[in-house]
């Protein structure tokens, strides 16, 4: 009697087994428990160990807290912030089925995430892997871009399709790069919100928004975040125990170290990531988490490293707002309006027409009713800028007089002290005024020159040299400009205060065209930020009375550098080179070489 006892006890006890509930699992122990990591999209493949960065355990468990309806993740590069969106979407296919969305930037995005990063996911996670039918089998409703599981389906869409994002209802919407989201999709509205309606639906929704920052003001994710608990990641003090995040300001470069902000004493990275960090908030939120990380936290980078990439990246503008926002996690301050004044101080003399540094020559055209306009540009290093000529030439565009002296003046051969010369290599030639006809046919017949017809387009996202095209009746090569994106770009040198990589410099003499009329001109737009329906929107305001011309011709000159795409760096030290070589011929008394003429052929 007792054996039978214990049979119907035991099999009670392996009923109970199959009939019970799951365990309880938050994000990072599902990801602890299932996650596998891919070897085409991890440097170190197989099981998931979330101690491995214990500053994302929190981030994925505040997904699981029924309080907590949004999470934003404002960060640098190198910390997996990738990997916690994936450690989500599995968690929901597998443990919370639901319908989820995954929005990026544009489609081709979306696509390519689903290929390198969710199907790996999908094939070696064995949690997963019989959760979503291949897409090639007979009766599987599975797309690249939407698949479906028990319970619920996952849709990657872009930012830019507005018919995706207003497809369905989701209860988990996963937004990835939202900076890099466009203002509108299409004409519907900002993409993030309407995302975000699809979810209204749904008592227990989620939504999470991941990004590195661009430009203060702009930052859609520096905005989400600081509507947050704004919480930093604090590691205490290995001396007194003060718990402080990782600030840039606290590193010293000499001994690779962080100085305490309490104590000031200082201790290694490891010595700090030795030690037991937490989340600290900075402000209160019902129900909007938000968490900002750097590269200092990451296991993935050490320190000297970072402070590496700093010093290369603070050679230019470009490079070191780049460096802000994906290794601090920071958005970039754009500098303040440059004064026409302080440059028209600034000038020198450069006793030549082409100073010895310069190895390109650019120029841009403006078209007017009564004239052409022209600067020539020298280039050279880390694009230090040199302005070589300020040139007007009077006349109809619409008759042949006036192009046959732009033509004449774009062949002419611009002098070193040494008495060598230097072509113009590149040119653009501005076809959006009256005699965009006239453009086309002068730029056609001159393409083997790199001359090319342009057309600026204003607008946030429009990048500063777009794909060429001909579709226009001259069947002309015709190059679209991002001439917001230019403009800043030149602002941002223009505040460079010493000379090396994007600083420019202008020549005093009289007969160069660089007077105190061309630096108004070129100072004569402001950056205003206005707001659309709450969306913030970067506008160029001209100041009144003003003309822009010299503003636009260093855009367009600037462009022909893009097009060109020289090697600076190669033809430095080609030149240099050379020039050693003709030294060494007059010192030994030998016969002159012949002068150097470089040519647009050459690059």
């Amino acid at each position: 009697m007792k054996k039978v006892e214990n049979k119907t006890i035991d099999l009670f006890k392996k009923i109970a087994i199959v009939l019970a509930p799951p365990p309880k699992l938050t994000v990072s122990q599902w990801a602890d428990k299932y996650r596998r990591l891919s070897k085409e999209s991890s440097a170190e493949p197989g099981q998931w160990r979330t101690d491995r960065a214990p500053y994302q355990r929190e981030i994925m468990d505040s997904i699981n807290d029924p309080e907590v309806e949004t999470v934003v993740v404002m960060s640098s590069a190198q910390v997996g912030k990738t990997e916690i969106l994936l450690n989500t979407i599995g968690y929901f296919m597998d443990y919370d089925p639901s319908p989820i969305m995954m929005v990026m930037p544009t489609l081709d995005l979306a696509e390519a995430y689903s290929k390198d990063r969710l199907a790996p996911m999908l094939r070696d996670t064995p949690a997963l892997k019989d959760k979503v039918k291949d897409a090639r089998s007979r009766n599987s409703n599975n797309t690249l871009l939407h698949k479906k599981f028990p319970g619920g389906h996952i849709t990657l869409v872009g930012a830019n399709s507005p018919s995706s994002l207003a497809s369905r209802p989701i209860r988990i919407l996963l937004a990835d790069e939202v900076d890099r989201f466009p203002m509108s999709a299409g004409a519907e509205g900002d993409p993030l919100n309407l995302a975000a309606k699809r979810t209204t639906t749904f008592w227990n929704r989620k939504k999470v928004y991941v990004s590195t920052p661009t430009i203060k003001g702009l930052s859609r994710i520096e905005a989400e975040y600081e509507d947050s608990t704004m919480e930093q990641w604090c590691l205490p003090c290995p001396s007194c125990g003060h718990y402080q995040p990782l600030r840039w300001a606290q590193i010293r470069f000499e001994d690779v170290t962080m100085e305490c902000e309490k104590c000031k004493e200082r201790h290694t990275e490891f010595e700090w990531k030795d030690q037991e960090g937490k989340w600290i908030p900075r402000k209160e939120h019902p129900n909007k988490r938000g968490f900002h990380l750097n590269e200092l936290a990451s296991p993935w980078k050490r320190w000297e490293d970072i402070i590496e990439d700093f010093k290369e990246a603070k050679k230019s503008p470009e490079t070191l707002k780049v460096w802000v926002n994906t290794a601090l996690g920071e958005s970039w301050e754009e500098p303040s309006e440059t004064d026409g004044e302080e440059l028209l101080k600034r000038r020198e003399r450069y006793n030549c027409e082409v100073p010895e540094k310069v190895l390109v020559l650019t120029a841009g055209v403006d078209v007017q009713d009564d004239r052409l306009e022209v600067e020539v540009v020298g280039w050279g290093i880390g694009k230090e800028s040199w302005g070589i000529e300020y040139k007007i030439f009077y006349g109809d565009p619409g008759q042949e007089a006036v192009w046959n002296q732009l033509d004449e003046y774009l062949q002419k051969e611009f002098k070193y002290a040494d008495g060598t010369g230097l072509m113009i290599s590149c040119v653009c030639v501005d076809s959006g005024g009256h005699f965009t006809t006239e453009v086309y046919k002068f730029c056609k017949e001159r393409e083997h020159r790199r001359i090319f017809a342009i057309k600026g387009k204003g607008g946030d996202g429009v990048p500063f040299v777009g794909r060429v095209s001909r579709n226009n009746r001259e069947k002309a090569a015709l190059f679209t400009l991002g001439v917001d994106q230019g403009k800043q770009l030149l602002v941002s040198r223009l505040k460079v205060e010493f000379e090396g990589p994007g600083y420019c410099h202008f020549p005093i003499e009289s007969d160069k065209g660089y007077d105190e009329m061309y630096f108004d001109g070129l100072t004569s737009e402001r950056r205003v930020i206005k707001y659309y329906k709450g969306r913030p929107k970067v506008e160029w305001i001209k100041r009144p009375g003003a003309r822009n011309e010299p503003l636009d011709l260093r855009n367009y000159a600037t462009a022909a550098l893009e097009i060109l795409n020289p090697n600076l760096e190669l033809l430095a030290e080609r030149n240099k080179n050379g020039n050693t070589y003709i030294q060494n011929r007059k010192m030994t008394g030998a016969p002159r070489r012949r002068k150097r003429k470089v040519i647009s052929k050459g690059l």
